[in-house]
């Protein structure tokens, strides 16, 4: 029996030293922006499970998505691709008509070697896209299972709301489409796979409507729950495209005229809780399953939310609120060849960097060739050392020819008609002042617009009606 075992062990160290492949657990999340204890968004966010892994990754601190909207960010996400070249920028444009020879990253792993499974939302929920899985749950062309709902809706009296709309649920976890998921995603974490996996959870929550189960809702003293600060004239230097965005008589006159500002925080922070403990659960069966050692994990989430900030709701703007998103990277160590000494625990990266650089990265990581196709940028060198030089400004387009740049220090928004945002986060990580009409700034205008796509692709073709 000694000298099988002994055997084994010389089996395993021969795979290792041959370049056996690692696993890579791809955990995604929806609509989340900074409001989690490791970002400070929110001084009352309840996200122990996020919190505890930023502990053992590399947090990115400003990472930034391609698109702020859920189809063409995770299109752009998953086929490496920017939204001014494949023409996808809205949810409404069916991503795979648009780019049908595109490999998407789940597929170039299958394509070397690798079995690819998904749980919930990866891609936006009307184009799940079959092709880039070996296997699907709960199947190939639906992303989740069905949530509960209030029996009397909307919850939040708002007439003709929607979705949008928030309120406690008298339902164990056990209901909800996310612990299912989380489920599914735990029980593949526990068998033997024949193959390295690359293993997709996709979180729904804190996607509207903010219906979780009530003991989220009682984490928080709704009475006690800090706002965002929106000075009254904020938008009074905001060029009539980013107003048009915004829609300030929209939603937020909405929620203010029915006194549910207070109640739709809640809601968020009630629905970000609830998604930060199926994330923990997935990650504590991960570290049980024995196979922690040998699996990168990469948390994402698609774009970020505002919540009355700039007098705006939801996504669908080029601020940082809506652009901003959590980003981290746990890679054990001596498990990449491009970073040995692995990610260094608690490691903080400054430097804007965006979505679209998560499928050269990951590739790098797991040792495969290289995608020509895609446009981003790997991130091994910035989790190699924090510190390492980034010139590259984030990119992020809402629309065709709408454009935002996110530096260090800038944010520069150009949009289709030529008018212009120019924030300094330096003195203003608020984004209250424009300073686009300083003429002092016009040269760093002119550079920040260097960076700006040369190629600004005709819309994707829109779905029959």
């Amino acid at each position: 029996m000694k000298r099988v075992f002994t055997l084994l062990a010389v089996v395993l160290l021969g795979m290792v030293q041959a370049g056996a492949k690692p696993n890579v657990l791809f955990i995604a999340i929806d609509d989340l922006n900074d409001w989690i204890g490791a970002l400070g968004g929110h001084p009352q966010a309840r996200t122990p499970n996020l919190d505890r892994l930023a502990k053992r990754a590399t947090l990115f601190t400003r990472a930034y998505c391609q698109a702020p909207a859920c189809n063409p960010s995770r299109a752009s996400l998953m086929t490496g691709l920017l939204p001014s070249t494949s023409g996808v920028y809205l949810n409404s444009q069916p991503w795979r008509a648009a780019l049908p020879d595109a490999v998407t990253l789940p597929q170039h792993f299958v394509k070397h070697g690798y079995w690819a499974g998904r749980a919930g939302k990866i891609y936006h929920g009307r184009f799940p896209d079959p092709p880039s899985w070996n296997l699907s749950w709960p199947d190939p062309t639906r992303n989740r299972p069905f949530d509960p709902v209030p029996t009397e809706r909307p919850v939040n009296g708002i007439p003709k709301a929607a979705h949008f709309d928030w309120g406690p649920l008298d339902v164990p976890d056990e209901k909800m489409g996310d612990h299912q998921v989380a489920n599914w995603v735990i029980g593949q974490l526990g068998r033997q796979h024949d193959k390295p996996f690359f293993l997709a959870c996709g979180i729904y929550r804190p996607h509207l409507p903010w219906y979780v189960p009530r003991k989220y809702f009682d984490l928080f003293d709704p009475e006690k729950l800090t706002l965002p600060t929106v000075p009254e004239h904020d938008l009074d230097d905001i060029p009539a495209a980013g107003v048009k965005m915004a829609k300030p008589v929209g939603d937020h006159a909405r929620v203010l005229k029915h006194k549910q500002w207070r109640k739709a925080v809640h809601g968020y922070l009630a629905s970000s809780a609830f998604a930060d403990t199926q994330v923990g659960r997935v990650l504590d069966a991960l570290d049980q399953s024995g196979q922690a050692d040998n699996t990168i994990i990469v948390l994402w989430t698609d774009h970020g939310w505002h919540l009355g900030e700039k007098k705006h709701w939801r996504k669908f703007a080029l601020w940082e609120e809506a652009s901003r998103t959590p980003l981290m990277f746990v890679v054990p160590k001596g498990l990449a060849k491009a970073l040995l000494g692995g990610t260094r625990p608690g490691a903080r990266v400054e430097q804007p960097v965006g979505l679209i650089d998560l499928y050269p990265t990951l590739l790098e990581l797991c040792g495969l060739p290289a995608n020509p196709a895609n446009e981003g940028r790997s991130l091994v060198p910035l989790l190699a050392d924090e510190k390492t030089k980034w010139l590259r400004p984030a990119l992020t387009t809402h629309g065709r020819n709408n454009h935002g740049l996110r530096t260090s220090r800038w944010r520069y928004i150009r949009y289709a008609d030529g008018s212009e945002e120019l924030y300094d986060h330096r003195a203003d990580p608020h984004e209250w002042r424009n300073l686009a009409d300083d003429p002092k700034l016009a040269g760093t205008k002119k550079r920040l617009a260097k960076w700006l796509p040369k190629t600004n692709a005709p819309n994707a073709g829109q779905p029959k009606k």
